[in-house]
C-alpha cells in the first residue's frame, strides 16, 4: 500500500469514528444503552480510542473488524427502541459477516440479537445516590456517574457529604474532581456554586453537605429522598457503625466500599450479586484485591476444581501509608511508600470466600506495597483437582472474558509488553496476563492485573445498580 492510501485509510477510519460518535452519545443519554467493543466501552470514547477498540478485535478473533462494518450496526442500534442495556456491537458485527455475505440482513438481524432489550418495559425510577466521603475512591465513583448523565440515567449523584467546611474547601474539592494526578483531567467542565454549596459537573447539580457523623444529615432538607448512601470513608465497617445512616432522614441503603465485619454482605459484582435481598439495608462491597482476584478464581475453580492456594498481592501505595518514615500504627506501613517496597498483610484471600464460600479455608495470602501510585497485581498459585497446560488455562480464561456471564469482570491480554501504567483506566475487576500464565499438571500460577481505583469503582457501580434493582442486560448472551 502506498503513503497516500496508508493516509486515505486512516482519513476514512477517523471520519468513520466521528460518524459514530454522536450516535453512540445519544443511544446513552436517551435510551441508556451502552455499546462496546469486545468489552471495550465506546461511551464518550474518543476517535482515536474508538479506532483502537476495533483494532483489538484481532486479537481476540484473529480477524480485523472495520469501522465501516461495525458502522451499520450503529446506525440499526439507534433505530430499535432498545432500553437499558449493554450492547457488544463487535460481537454482533462479527457474528453477522461470518454467516451473511451482505448487510441487507441487518436490521432484521439486530432484531433478533436484541429482542429481550426491545420488549421489555422500561419502568426502573431514576434513584438518588449520595456519596458519603469523597476520597480517591468516592471521586472516581462521583466520574461515573457523571459520564452517564441523560435523561435515562437511573443512577443519579444528588450529594457528596464531608467533614469540615473551612475557608475554601469546596473549590479544593472541585478542583480534585476536575484534575487528577493518575487519571487525567475530567472529562467535562466543573464548576462551584459558593452561594447554594454546590459542584455542578456537566449539568449534575452535586450538593456539598458537611457533617461529622453519618447520622446528622437530613437529606429531605435538600430533595432527596430513599437514597443510597455509599460510604467511602472506610471509618465504619460494622453493623452498628454502617447503621447510622439510616437513622438520617431520606437515606434508605447503605454501600461499604471496603471489605465489611461481622454478618454483612460482602458482595463481588458479576460473582455472588444474586445474594441482595430487597431487605437488605446495608452491604460491602469488599476490597480492590478481592474484587480482582474472585471471577478469576470463580472461573478456574468451575472448571477444575481448586484445592488450595495462595495470592500475593503487588499493590500499589495507598493513602494510609506515609509519604516519609513517620509513626503508623501498623507493622511496616509507617517507613516510606515512594521508597520502599513494603511487606504487610490482606484479608483479601479469605475474604474471597465470602462471595465464594466453595474456597472456604482453601486460600491463603500476603501483600507487598510497592512505589507505584495506582495499578496492582495478583499473582495466583493453584493447586487443582484436574490437570492443564498454559494454552488450555489461556484460552479457557480467554473465552470466559469473552463469552461468559463474567466478560464484564474478567479481561485478558495476550502483549509481551504490557506493564503496569498500560492498566491506567481499565473498567475490569482483573486483567489476566496471559503471557505470564505457568501452568503444568494439576499446578498453575496466574498473573492479574487491576487498577486498583478505577476498576474496582467499577464494580461499586455494579453493586450500587444491584441494590436498587437496577437490571442491564448484557448483549448478545454468550
Amino acid at each position: 500500500m502506498s503513503a497516500d492510501k496508508h493516509l486515505q485509510s486512516w482519513q476514512e477510519r477517523f471520519e468513520m469514528a466521528e460518524a459514530m460518535q454522536p450516535l453512540l452519545g445519544k443511544l446513552y443519554r436517551n435510551q441508556g444503552v451502552e455499546v462496546v467493543v469486545y468489552g471495550k466501552p465506546l461511551l464518550n470514547a474518543s476517535t482515536i480510542e474508538i479506532i483502537k477498540s476495533h483494532r483489538l478485535v484481532r486479537r481476540h478473533v484473529g480477524e480485523k473488524l472495520r469501522l465501516r462494518e461495525s458502522f451499520p450496526f450503529i446506525e440499526a442500534l439507534s433505530k430499535l427502541a432498545v432500553k437499558q442495556c449493554k450492547v457488544d456491537i463487535g460481537k454482533l458485527a462479527v457474528n453477522y459477516w461470518r454467516e451473511y455475505p451482505n448487510a441487507s440482513q441487518i436490521e432484521a438481524y439486530m432484531s433478533r440479537e436484541l429482542a429481550d432489550a426491545i420488549t421489555q418495559e422500561d419502568t426502573e425510577e431514576a434513584r438518588d445516590v449520595v456519596l458519603y466521603g469523597f476520597g480517591r475512591i468516592g471521586r472516581l465513583l462521583a466520574r461515573l456517574l457523571i459520564e452517564r448523565t441523560g435523561v435515562s440515567n437511573k443512577l443519579r449523584l444528588r450529594a457528596i457529604v464531608l467533614r469540615g467546611g473551612r475557608k475554601g474547601d469546596l473549590e479544593k474539592r472541585a478542583s480534585l474532581l476536575r484534575r487528577d494526578s493518575v487519571h487525567g483531567p475530567f472529562n467535562g467542565s466543573v464548576e462551584v456554586d459558593e452561594e447554594n454549596n454546590a459542584i455542578i459537573a456537566n449539568g449534575t447539580y452535586i450538593q456539598v453537605i458537611y457533617a461529622n457523623s453519618p447520622d446528622e444529615v437530613d437529606y429531605t432538607k435538600f430533595g432527596i429522598s430513599n437514597a443510597l448512601v455509599v460510604d467511602n470513608t472506610g471509618i465504619w465497617k460494622d453493623e452498628a457503625g454502617l447503621g447510622l445512616h439510616l437513622k438520617s432522614p431520606g437515606a434508605s441503603k447503605v454501600l461499604l466500599t471496603a471489605p465489611a465485619k461481622g454478618a454483612i454482605k460482602n458482595v463481588v459484582y458479576g460473582v455472588n450479586e444474586s445474594d441482595i435481598l430487597d431487605e437488605d439495608k446495608i452491604v460491602s462491597a469488599a476490597s480492590c484485591t478481592t474484587n480482582a482476584i474472585t471471577p478469576i478464581l470463580k472461573a478456574v475453580n468451575d472448571k477444575y476444581g481448586i484445592v488450595n492456594g495462595h495470592v500475593e498481592t503487588i499493590h500499589s501505595y495507598t493513602n494510609d501509608q506515609n509519604l516519609i518514615d513517620n509513626y503508623h500504627s501498623a507493622d511496616r506501613r509507617g517507613r516510606s511508600a515512594p521508597l520502599n517496597m513494603v511487606i504487610t498483610e490482606t484479608g483479601a484471600a479469605k475474604a474471597v470466600s465470602k462471595a465464594l464460600p466453595v474456597l472456604e479455608g482453601k486460600l491463603t495470602g500476603n501483600a507487598i506495597r510497592v512505589p507505584t501510585p495506582n495499578v496492582s497485581m495478583a499473582i495466583i498459585s493453584l493447586n487443582l483437582n484436574g490437570e492443564t497446560n498454559k494454552h488450555d488455562m489461556n484460552e479457557y480464561l480467554k473465552d470466559m472474558a469473552l463469552q461468559s456471564d463474567l466478560q464484564n469482570q474478567i479481561d485478558y491480554t495476550d502483549s509481551t509488553e504490557i506493564v503496569s501504567s498500560d492498566l491506567v483506566g481499565s473498567r475490569y475487576a482483573g486483567v489476566l496476563d496471559s503471557q505470564a500464565t505457568i501452568a503444568e499438571g494439576n499446578r498453575t500460577i496466574l498473573y492479574v492485573w487491576y487498577d486498583n481505583e478505577f476498576g474496582y469503582s467499577c464494580q461499586v457501580v455494579g453493586v450500587m445498580q444491584k441494590m436498587l434493582n437496577l437490571n442491564y442486560q448484557s448483549l448478545p448472551v454468550g
